[in-house]
């Protein structure tokens, strides 16, 4: 993912997940809630993870996944474009299952992943 367009591509392949404004811009939710976010750091986006998941990215790849002081103590954590796909699109699934009613996931069982 080299930029927002490349994000926003790829969640708009998810189930249900529509652009809505999100605190001004448009991003991508599901259910009325944020998957990620443009964030205001040029080279990166916000992605939406359990505090758990935070730590994790954080000690494993502090070279794509970081924070500014504004995100320190919120379950989000920010992407620099450029990060391993496979790992973004992996977190970016899981916010939305996380997200997803019962029926949506039922649904997004029977077919292919993107």
């Amino acid at each position: 993912m080299t930029g927002w367009e490349d994000v926003v591509a790829f969640c708009r392949t998810l189930p249900d997940v529509k652009m809505e404004s999100y605190y001004g811009p448009p991003c991508p939710k599901l259910n009325g809630k944020p998957l990620c976010a443009p964030s205001r750091e040029a080279d990166s986006f916000c992605l939406m993870v359990t505090k758990a998941e935070k730590e994790i990215l954080l000690e494993t790849d502090p070279d794509h996944f970081w924070q500014t002081d504004h995100y320190r103590n919120y379950p989000a954590i920010l992407v620099r474009y450029g990060a391993p796909f496979d790992r973004v699109e992996l977190y970016l699934w899981r916010r939305w299952w996380d997200l997803a009613k019962k029926a949506q996931r039922c649904a997004a069982s029977q077919t292919e992943r993107p």
